[in-house]
């Protein structure tokens, strides 16, 4: 058993950056799903709105830029692999600049949830809800 664990965190260090971005937009959308679910019971299309607040480039970038200072050295240099890839696809909506950034953001969120650090993931989202909820944020309220 303790051996899959340190196989499972090796493993999370070695996987490419936009494959943890790929893991960690999954990971990233459900916890902002779960987040609006469980503050009101709405219809889903209203709850799709708000949820596109969290979940674009533009916002998401933002939210990278305030969470850095809150990053282990580690997590800064996963954060950078991951905006530093190249990602083939090219934005819809918000610049290269902030398409990178998020694919930063994304690439954390999915190392840590290979990690299994659900406590981190948990803090660093709070830092993000805190952010958007006080109004310096893209999101509705």
């Amino acid at each position: 058993m303790e051996n899959e664990n340190i196989t499972e965190h090796t493993y999370a260090d070695e996987v490419s950056p936009l494959t943890l971005a790929f893991v960690g937009d999954g990971v990233y959308d459900l916890l902002v799903r779960a987040y609006l679910v469980r503050q009101s019971n709405r219809p889903v299309g209203e709850l799709n709105k708000i949820k596109v607040g969290f979940v674009n480039c533009k916002s998401q970038a933002e939210y990278a830029k305030i969470l850095i200072p809150h990053l282990s050295e580690k997590e800064l240099s996963v954060y950078k692999r991951g905006r530093n890839a190249a990602p083939k696809c090219t934005p819809k909506n918000g610049t290269v600049a902030d398409y990178h950034s998020a694919t930063g953001l994304e690439s954390l969120f999915g190392y840590l949830y290979l990690k299994d650090e659900k406590e981190r993931i948990s803090e660093l989202f709070d830092i993000i809800l805190h952010i958007s909820l006080n109004g310096s944020g893209n999101c509705e309220k």
